[in-house]
């Protein structure tokens, strides 16, 4: 019984960095129509630079963890609207430069990365409380993955309410439907979309830090390995969904997990999920209609 409840709050743990990943590629698919390949990139430039900081005020106390939080959603909210700026405006008709851009830019940035802060993997820590474990009906569960969980929460519940009770989440929200007429009352849907893209860059940021916490260790790879996982969820919950990408990240996670402990196929049992999910329901669970 003790090994079940670890494997699911670890799974929870787990499917909550999936999410923060996967609820800015699905903002930004759903909202834009854009499939941004970079996206992993925002992470892992968030993970490093949250190090950093959390690094020179002492990577043991709790204010230098939260000033890594602070950083590393900063550094990808400024990144991605940089990118959207720059490369993904002028290419919102032209869906295979789309492509082509974000990802010759991931492959770009790890290399950058690669000559910044080199090609090993830095091992890093945290505060002591996340040393420890918290039992739960016999199984020893380590604490980081409640900090995950929460933060996942948080920035979900935040996402609902900004795109549904604030004046910048209507005019998103309408400029996808017809841009035309939102453009047409003298409003600029162009500042709505470039926020869009740094709430995203923000969330997987955000996502960065916590996944050095959960894995112990960041590298120029981190956030390409995550943004793998985050694309089958974004998928499997449907394209633009924020509560079918939240479903879809536990639902992963904790099959992953489990398949991973029990018979070391985590990964292709994933893989085989998102296949039945395209053959049964190609739109996802919740994704609209075509």
């Amino acid at each position: 019984m003790s090994t079940v409840i670890l494997l699911l709050v670890t799974g929870l743990g787990l499917g909550a960095l999936y999410f923060l990943v996967a609820s800015g590629l699905s903002l930004i698919y759903g909202l834009m129509g854009v499939l941004n390949f970079a996206h992993g990139s925002f992470l892992t430039l968030g993970a490093f630079l949250g190090w950093e900081a959390a690094r020179r005020l002492g990577a043991d106390s709790w204010w230098s963890f939260l000033l890594s939080l602070v950083v590393g959603a900063a550094a990808g909210a400024a990144v991605a609207a940089v990118t959207e700026l720059a490369l993904i405006r002028p290419l919102y008709l032209r869906h295979i430069e789309q492509v082509l851009v974000t990802v010759g830019l991931s492959l770009a940035t790890v290399a950058l990365f690669d000559g910044i802060w080199g090609t090993d993997a830095v091992y890093i820590g945290g505060p002591a409380w996340f040393k420890d474990t918290t039992d739960i009906l016999g199984a020893k569960v380590p604490n980081d993955r409640f900090v995950a969980i929460v933060c996942a929460g948080l920035v979900l519940a935040g996402l609902v309410v900004f795109l549904k009770r604030t004046r910048y989440g209507l005019i998103i929200r309408a400029g996808v439907e017809n841009r035309a007429m939102v453009t047409a009352l003298g409003i600029d849907v162009r500042k709505a979309f470039t926020l869009v893209f740094a709430i995203g860059g923000a969330a997987a940021g955000l996502g960065g830090v916590l996944a050095s916490h959960y894995f112990g260790y960041v590298s120029p790879l981190l956030g390409g390995s995550l943004l793998i996982f985050a694309f089958i969820v974004t998928v499997i919950g449907g394209l633009g969904s924020l509560t079918g990408a939240a479903i879809a990240s536990v639902g992963v996670a904790v099959l992953q997990q489990f398949a991973n402990f029990y018979f070391g196929i985590g990964d292709f049992v994933v893989v085989l999920a998102l296949a039945v999910v395209l053959l049964v329901r190609p739109r996802g669970l919740l994704g609209a209609a075509a």
